[in-house]
């Protein structure tokens, strides 16, 4: 049973959880407020008001003390010289806890553990971190005449590129249907050419018939006829 035992472990080891709660003493003192979880803030609110304590006596053997958790000596002349002489009228409470809600992941609970008295020193230093804003460049004036012509061009050339594709599209197939008819035409033009052609060659190159040159024709034919009545006979 753990009657009478209240330190919180904080799911850490005896070292490690030393060390957490100087750094985080450490970020206080320097930083004024530190965010971390619910649990960890509890557990530096008393370490870190100890430290104040350490400080408002302000001895050697304080001094020592101090310097014996946070392991820096800026930080012990920042603790005993700035911060501990704001709380010489205060009993105790040098520091408050905000809590922030659920963490988004794994749901701890936040919150910020900060001094009590610092406020403005933390909203300074957040204000002068900022960046600035580049300054905006300053538009040419333009005449009432160029503005008016151009709000009368405005809704052409928004139809215009509206239609664009759709006109686009429209006139490549008129072209396309335009190039396939004359490629017919082409190749009917050019079929009659060639027959006409051939047609004046052949009758250039046969001689002209005469009237003998035709009756030996016309017997050869019939006898050719009368030839193949009788095969198809036997």
């Amino acid at each position: 049973m753990r009657h009478r035992k209240k330190v919180k472990k904080l799911g850490r080891t005896a070292s490690h959880r030393k060390a957490l709660l100087r750094n985080l003493a450490a970020q206080i003192i320097h930083h004024h407020q530190v965010k971390t979880t619910l649990a960890k803030a509890k557990a530096a609110r008393s370490f870190v008001e100890r430290l104040i304590t350490y400080g408002k006596k302000n001895t050697v053997h304080a001094r020592r003390l101090a310097f014996k958790h946070l392991q820096n000596r800026t930080l012990v002349k920042q603790l005993f010289d700035d911060i501990a002489p704001t709380y010489v009228d205060r009993h105790g409470g040098y520091t408050r806890i905000i809590k922030l809600g659920p963490r988004r992941g794994d749901g701890a609970q936040m919150a910020i553990l900060q001094l009590v008295g610092f406020e403005e020193v933390v909203v300074e230093e957040k204000t002068k971190t900022k960046k600035k804003a580049r300054p905006k460049r300053k538009e040419k004036p333009q005449d009432s005449t160029a503005v008016a012509e151009e709000k009368e061009k405005a809704p052409d050339t928004v139809t215009s590129e509206a239609e664009g594709p759709v006109a686009e599209a429209e006139t490549g197939k008129k072209g396309r249907k335009k190039t396939a008819k004359k490629e017919n035409a082409g190749t009917k033009a050019t079929g009659k050419a060639g027959a006409d052609e051939l047609d004046e060659t052949a009758a250039s190159q046969s001689p002209p018939e005469t009237g003998e040159t035709a009756e030996q024709s016309g017997s050869e034919t019939t006898q050719k006829r009368k030839t193949s009545k009788k095969k198809t006979k036997e």
